[in-house]
């Protein structure tokens, strides 16, 4: 009798990319709790230099649906479920107008999307953090839900829309961690409805939810005091010139196709 074979790793990802992103998940948890943002767009940023284009955006959401599902289960007295059930019915309805149009992009065009998206989200212009109404909370989870299946990290959105409708900082973090959890969930539903395979990535995705446990206990219980200023300005510039090398990839892609 022969034992099942296991897949430990994809395809064309070798061990010590593999390592990395193991890492990288526990290092951007421990960032997004002590700082209260950020590490979902970092780590969709280092992932799409390592891991295949097609699967950056669904492997990404699985990491980040265990991440912030984690988060939000550490801090589940502070969840404000009225505005979360508000957001997430909107983001229903997103979700299912994406399985309608998501299909298999051509690998420009998504290092274009995820790393123009990511400039924009790093040094453009935010919504202004304000409370929403019912209807605009609605709308706003159906919106970026439905960006969140062609850009990946959407994060920054979110919390623009619902941070000051929290009374507290826990029930800030609380919230837009619950609201996380049942966007990158339904992300998850509409890639395998549309086909994309989750088997060969389990296990490494499995890694890198428990490499984000571990980074986000020591956030919430060791780091909350240390000052976020240095942090930010590196995070700026790392994120920056990463999405400045996808748009490059992108461009060596599409420029002899213009040209010829």
């Amino acid at each position: 009798m022969f034992a099942p074979s296991v897949v430990l790793l994809p395809a064309d990802l070798l061990l010590p990319d593999a390592l990395w992103l193991v890492l990288t998940a526990g290092l951007t948890s421990l960032m997004t709790a002590t700082l209260g943002i950020g590490g979902g767009v970092l780590l969709l940023v280092v992932m799409a230099q390592l891991v295949p284009i097609a699967a950056l955006i669904p492997v990404h959401g699985l990491v980040q649906l265990g991440s912030n599902g984690n988060r939000a289960l550490m801090t589940r007295r502070h969840i404000d479920w009225s505005l979360c059930r508000r957001f997430l019915f909107g983001g229903l309805l997103g979700a299912l107008l994406a399985s309608l149009v998501v299909v298999q992009l051509p690998l420009e065009l998504i290092q274009l999307a995820v790393g123009g998206f990511i400039l924009w989200m790093v040094w453009g212009a935010k919504p202004a953090a304000k409370t929403l109404t019912p209807i605009k909370t609605l709308l706003a989870g159906g919106l970026t839900t439905f960006l969140s299946m062609f850009v990946g990290a959407t994060g920054p959105l979110v919390a623009a829309f619902v941070h000051r409708h929290s009374h507290d900082k826990m029930q800030t973090v609380a919230t837009f961690a619950t609201a996380m959890t049942g966007q990158h969930l339904l992300k998850g539903v509409v890639f395998s409805v549309v086909g994309f395979s989750f088997v060969d990535w389990l296990p490494l995705i499995a890694a890198m939810i428990l490499s984000g446990m571990l980074g986000t206990w020591i956030g919430l219980n060791l780091l909350h005091r240390v000052s976020s200023v240095w942090f930010n300005r590196l995070f700026r510039v790392v994120v920056t010139l990463l999405a400045l090398r996808l748009l490059w990839q992108a461009g060596e892609l599409l420029l002899p196709r213009l040209l010829g």
